[in-house]
């Protein structure tokens, strides 16, 4: 006997067949040569410096080729994001940009996409690979190697942490893959050297506020914590501020170190805050529309395009400010 529930069983049967066999068999969607392209960026909220440079830059270089960029901001939420996304694929976009906020609720509208006909660059944040994989299902993944950054803070901290051992981590959002990554990056290493110690470890969410609200809880919790390593450093700032209200001096009562470069992170660092910082550059314009015209073009396209990140301490802050975003 026939019921709704069988259809809408099938159905859903249907569309997870489907799925998988555009996965297993269907190469990228093409995107034909032309002057002019309408793209998509769906960012994942504009409340830090880091994300308003993003942006900026994708806008720019858009308007500087004279492309229609179809704009979207998901105020912080994957939810909304894959909405964005779901509506940019409804408008017909020739091409996607998709800094995914979390590394899984997104691949199903990045799959939607390719079944669309619509081939999606990944920028500054990468997917789960057992969901999607560049290459198959989204053309490449544009951005940092996180793993790295996070390595580079370790290994300048063992070297210029001067007797301070126990360490404070403030992640990132929880699913992000730039949270995943650095803190996998810095924690491998750390555990290589058992002089030092991670006492506590907890989600910030990447935010200024988040990360001073957590960082005065784990303070309180561990008074005798001597170093902080934030995600990013709107974290670190947040963490200066949770420091700051506990009678404590950063940089000399506790050693802050973090990731991405912003102009008040490098500042802190000149003004004796922060010990260092390794950037990550938002300023994703120009190479993610050059490998978009490389695509059309018929180019091979890697699937993984790294950004190079200029890294900052004490000796070069000043001189290198202008390298801050």
């Amino acid at each position: 006997m026939i019921t709704r529930r069988n259809l809408l069983i099938g159905s859903a049967a249907g569309a997870a067949a489907a799925v998988l066999a555009s996965r297993a068999f269907a190469e990228l969607p093409p995107l034909a040569k032309k002057d002019k392209y309408k793209v998509g960026f769906a960012q994942t909220e504009s409340n830090n410096p880091w994300r308003l440079a993003e942006t900026k830059s994708m806008q720019d270089e858009a308007k500087r080729l004279g492309h229609q960029l179809i704009y979207t901001d998901a105020a912080s939420s994957a939810a909304k994001q894959a909405s964005d996304v779901n509506s940019m694929i409804a408008q017909g976009v020739d091409a996607i940009f998709l800094p995914p906020r979390e590394d899984k609720p997104l691949v199903p509208v990045i799959l939607a996409a390719k079944a669309a006909g619509i081939p999606v660059f990944l920028i500054d944040r990468d997917v789960d690979h057992t969901m999607a994989k560049p290459g198959e299902d989204y053309v490449t993944f544009i951005g940092s190697d996180f793993i790295e950054e996070a390595t580079r803070i370790g290994e300048w901290l063992v070297k210029n942490a001067n007797g301070k051992s126990k360490i404070i981590e403030l992640e990132g959002t929880t699913g992000a893959s730039a949270a995943r990554d650095r803190k996998k990056g810095f924690d491998d290493f750390i555990a290589k050297h058992p002089d030092f110690k991670i006492v506590a470890s907890q989600d910030g969410d990447f935010t200024r506020d988040k990360g001073r609200q957590v960082a005065e809880t784990l303070l309180q919790a561990h008074p005798d914590a001597d170093i902080i390593y934030a995600h990013n450093d709107e974290m670190a700032l947040g963490a200066i501020a949770a420091l700051e209200a506990a009678g404590k001096v950063a940089g000399k009562d506790v050693l802050i170190v973090s990731i991405d470069g912003e102009k008040d992170g490098v500042q802190a660092i000149i003004d004796g805050k922060i010990g260092a910082i390794c950037g990550c550059s938002p300023l994703f314009g120009p190479k993610s529309f050059a490998t978009l015209a490389d695509y059309a073009a018929g180019k091979k396209i890697a699937p993984f395009i790294k950004n190079e990140d200029h890294f900052f301490d004490a000796g070069n802050a000043k001189k290198d400010f202008a390298l801050a975003f």
